[in-house]
């Protein structure tokens, strides 16, 4: 380190940064870590460099060209931090002791802003198409150094950290940068690498101090652990172009359409010698056993319950909190791209359950974010679903809008996935759902309608039809909303395929009956026809008959072995014979 000899003393009290920024960082309390650390010239061709590294020991500067040691950086008063003058400015790197060894690096905060405008108009506005190449951890090069780009939206932190092994998860190290006015927060960490875990350490406006998993991530740590993971680049070879092509055509409203609904983690697994599960298979093991059954039975398509990282194991996967995310339990993102491929190798097409109404109120994922209700709404009359203990999107906000139709997008186009089978769509739509009255608020004219769900659900069917060419989106509705299938131009909302929940139950009720006294109930199965063609139905026999002592299809027929066996057989014929496309949950081909 050297001064100027013509302002050698201007230059050492310049060294030093204001007390109250010192103290802001040190109290891990500062709004602009850029402002006081990283390079900053001195108008005379030369710079200052400030770094705050608690618990280093040392820290020298290297010329990143020429690898010349340039001088150490003096140790203040202040714990970490260290300060130096330097006659030329130039890029250099830290080589920095600690107490178990040696590091050598970028600096973080010589780095000028990464993320460009038009990413962040498009963010506020709520339509980015491809959010998930935007926010979140994304490997990048920056001025020839390799790492990681984060950034992450959290407008009302007062300040917001990456935090990982990589810095013994301690927020004083790498605070980011914010980028007004949208709230998002960025920073770029030279030499990181793929599979590095990590979180977000906020400040929140009431000084709460959570550790947040990235809603952003692509890739997650294995449950129970929470953190979220830096992904590689999808590598997988796509062979699924002749697929991909014909895809439109065979989703035709006049095509075939039989779908196989199965949950990952249960369809088949390996149990130990009490009969609990040992281990669940993983995508490739599930592409080996599952596409050949499918095959054989006829099914045009499988339906995967949620497979997004979600944090209770035991569940079907419908509180999630990684929207973006493959979960951990069944391999790596490259892996479930590679089922996919195999899939549609087979002509079998793939829709995934994905769950836009909800999310559970876990403290490491989106609920009070960055100290507010940030993705939920703030009333809990309006925010708080009291059926499922989750929270409720607030669609209504353009951020929130744009990440959710960001997070439909990104599986549809990354993963190549053929179809979104949209979960409580009718939870989504009235504001006094499974409410009581003076528990909900109306909307602006004083009705139960949701108008930012409709909005959003209806731009995501448009979205999706010029971005997706020939996906399917499926709703999962049990009202009479009128024309759920009709396009938004006739003033639906849009969706391809409506679930026919009615059917679904009088058909149920019927067969269930002892034949003594069905020809009490014959309008249960004949209602149907009545309403057949308002919509285009799917007829589910989905998961929700045979959770929660419903019995399987077998123990809903009445009789003896022989005839739960005939009841059967003479349902499914009806079902199929019946008009509208065909579900199944997985076990209920054979009872």
């Amino acid at each position: 380190m050297s001064f100027s000899n013509r302002e050698q003393g201007h230059a050492k009290e310049a060294l030093l940064p204001r007390a109250r920024d010192i103290d802001a960082l040190v109290r891990a309390e500062h709004h602009d870590p850029f402002a006081i650390l990283g390079p900053h010239g001195d108008d005379a061709g030369g710079q200052f460099i400030r770094a705050y590294l608690p618990d280093a020991l040392s820290v020298q500067v290297v010329a990143r060209d020429s690898g010349e040691e340039l001088g150490n950086l003096e140790a203040t008063q202040t714990p970490g931090l260290f300060v130096g003058h330097f006659d030329r400015a130039q890029p250099y790197l830290l080589r920095t002791r600690w107490a178990g060894g040696e590091q050598l690096s970028e600096d973080p905060y010589s780095f000028g802003p990464l993320l460009g405008e038009m990413d962040l108009y498009l963010f506020a506005e709520g339509n980015h198409r491809d959010l998930s190449a935007c926010l979140g951890a994304q490997l990048k090069t920056v001025e020839g150094v390799d790492g990681v780009r984060f950034a992450v939206w959290a407008p009302n932190a007062k300040r917001v950290s990456v935090v990982g092994d990589f810095n013994n998860w301690d927020g004083r190290r790498h605070p980011m940068r914010l980028r007004h006015p949208t709230g998002v927060w960025e920073l770029f960490i030279p030499r990181m690498q793929a599979g590095e875990a990590y979180k977000y350490e906020i400040l929140g406006a009431h000084g709460i101090l959570p550790l947040k998993a990235d809603p952003m991530a692509l890739a997650t740590s294995l449950p129970p652990d929470t953190a979220s993971k830096v992904a590689s680049p999808l590598t997988v070879d796509w062979q699924d172009q002749d697929w991909m092509q014909s895809r439109a055509d065979r989703h035709r409203p006049s095509a075939p359409l039989s779908i196989y609904e199965l949950h990952a983690g249960s369809w088949q697994c390996e149990l130990d010698d009490l009969g609990e599960v040992a281990r669940q298979y993983t995508w490739h093991e599930m592409a080996e056993r599952l596409i050949p059954y499918v095959k054989e039975l006829g099914f045009t398509h499988i339906e995967l319950m949620p497979i997004m990282e979600h944090p209770f194991g035991g569940s079907w996967g419908y509180q999630l909190l990684s929207q973006f995310a493959p979960s951990a339990r069944y391999g790596s993102p490259d892996d479930f791209a590679a089922f996919v491929n195999a899939c549609h190798q087979a002509e079998i097409g793939v829709i995934l359950d994905w769950v836009p109404a909800h999310f559970p109120t876990d403290t490491h994922g989106l609920a009070q974010f960055d100290g507010t209700a940030l993705y939920e709404y703030g009333n809990p009359q309006e925010g708080f679903h009291q059926d499922w203990d989750t929270l409720i999107y607030n669609l209504g906000r353009t951020e929130v809008h744009g990440y959710m139709l960001a997070s439909a997008l990104h599986w549809l186009k990354h993963f190549h996935v053929d179809g979104l089978r949209v979960d409580a769509v009718a939870s989504m739509l009235y504001r006094d759902y499974s409410r009581k009255a003076g528990e909900w608020v109306p909307n602006r004219h004083g009705g139960r309608e949701n108008l930012e769900a409709i909005d959003f659900l209806r731009h995501l069917n448009d979205v999706v039809d010029l971005e997706a060419p020939g996906a399917l989106v499926i709703a999962e509705e049990s009202t009479a909303w009128p024309g759920v299938s009709q396009t938004t131009q006739q003033g639906g909302l849009g969706f391809d395929y409506k679930w026919n929940m009615g059917w679904m139950h009088d058909s149920l009720h019927y067969i269930q009956q002892d034949p003594v006294y069905r020809a009490h109930h014959h309008n249960e199965l004949s209602f149907g026809l009545v309403y057949a063609w308002s919509e285009r139905f799917i007829l589910p026999i989905s998961h929700d008959e045979v959770v929660h002592g419903k019995h399987s299809l077998i123990d809903k027929m009445p009789g003896d072995r022989w005839q739960k066996f005939a009841n059967l057989r003479a349902y499914l014929s009806f079902m199929w014979a019946h008009p509208g496309k065909k579900l199944l949950f997985m076990g209920c081909e054979f009872g």
